[in-house]
């Protein structure tokens, strides 16, 4: 189903997430899908214990065959000029979901995010915040009651130390892309993590 489509990939600062980015990838691929890599200035110039910026962009566009997309004037073709099939933001940090939620395109993931609704196509997200049942909480709410935008299933993963925080079952990516590009939502949406 996947075979011969664009699939945008966003990446945000969830540094500790980054090391399922990598099979992500591989899965789109696998399926004959050309996957775009997109990310946001932090990921470009963060360094942490978890790599540098310029590690992971290594491996990214190795992973995908593709340079990534790291400015938002790159971006901003993704709509009429150059559109994508789904454009998938995983992980999604709190900071660009508030900001999508509330219409801000400061970064190339939000430009790219923006321009895939434009045409009418699927956004697909995978969060990953320790503030989403927190302030970030109405804008997931707002943003699951969107046109065109979905979520990959996500629920508490540490709830006694992270109460607030959600993360995304980034292994259910591929199944929840396909029911986006059919305009379903992939169910249930909301799981409990192994604890």
């Amino acid at each position: 189903m996947l075979n011969g489509l664009r699939i945008g990939l966003g990446i945000t600062a969830s540094h500790c997430t980054y090391e399922e980015v990598i099979p992500m990838i591989k899965q789109f691929t696998d399926l004959g899908a050309t996957v775009v890599p997109i990310i946001t200035y932090s990921v470009l110039t963060a360094a942490t214990r978890f790599g540098t910026g310029e590690e992971w962009i290594e491996k990214i566009e190795a992973a995908s065959g593709s340079n990534v997309v790291s400015k938002i004037v790159e971006a901003e073709p993704f709509g009429p000029t150059n559109p994508l099939d789904c454009m998938v933001i995983a992980p999604m940090t709190g900071n660009s979901i508030s900001k999508l939620a509330n219409a801000q395109t400061d970064s190339p993931v939000l430009m790219a995010a923006k321009a895939t609704l434009r045409n009418g196509k699927p956004v697909v997200l995978g969060i990953s915040t320790n503030d989403a049942l927190g302030l970030n909480g109405m804008n997931i709410m707002k943003l699951l009651s969107t046109k065109n935008i979905y979520f990959i299933p996500f629920g508490q993963d540490n709830p006694h130390k992270k109460p607030n925080s959600l993360i995304a079952d980034f292994a259910k990516i591929i199944p929840t892309v396909e029911h986006a590009i059919k305009g379903k939502q992939f169910q249930p949406v909301l799981i409990t993590h192994k604890l």
